[in-house]
């Protein structure tokens, strides 16, 4: 073999492991859903967040039975949007919705403690999810973990 087609061969295998390892590199950037963001603030008894013309009450019931509330204002007309623009919430998108795993700086994972964020709207569970629930003015809000 003379040295030309030996160059050539030895630039062909190696584009080859660049190009395989490049693969490897993205295989897990597929279609992940992004998760929502992750970084929470914590609210005190008595806080009042945000800015807008619709006032709500926010309750956390953690799941050791302690409670804090705050009164959230926005303009945002879906709970999710509100709670997440403000840093309150955070989970992972799902084909159902917001997977709703840290509140108030607080992580439940049903998958890994048997825990998760229930969602209670003037006292009643709710029915639908955080990020399909419109916001009343004047009600509360309850994120309780069971």
């Amino acid at each position: 073999m003379s040295k030309h087609s030996m160059n050539k061969l030895l630039s062909l295998i190696l584009c080859m492991m660049l190009i395989a390892a490049t693969a490897l590199m993205f295989t897990g950037c597929g279609d992940k859903e992004e998760p929502a963001k992750q970084d929470t603030v914590t609210i005190q008894n008595g806080d009042i967040l945000g800015t807008g013309a619709t006032a709500f009450t926010l309750v956390v019931c953690d799941a050791e039975g302690k409670e804090v509330s705050a009164q959230i204002q926005t303009d945002k007309t879906i709970l999710g949007e509100a709670l997440l623009e403000l840093g309150l919430i955070a989970g992972e998108n799902s084909e159902y919705g917001l997977y709703l795993k840290t509140v108030n700086g607080i992580t439940y994972d049903y998958d890994t403690d048997g825990k998760y964020w229930a969602l209670y709207i003037n006292d009643e569970y709710a029915l639908t999810g955080i990020d399909s629930t419109e916001i009343e003015a004047g009600a509360t809000y309850t994120l309780k973990a069971e």
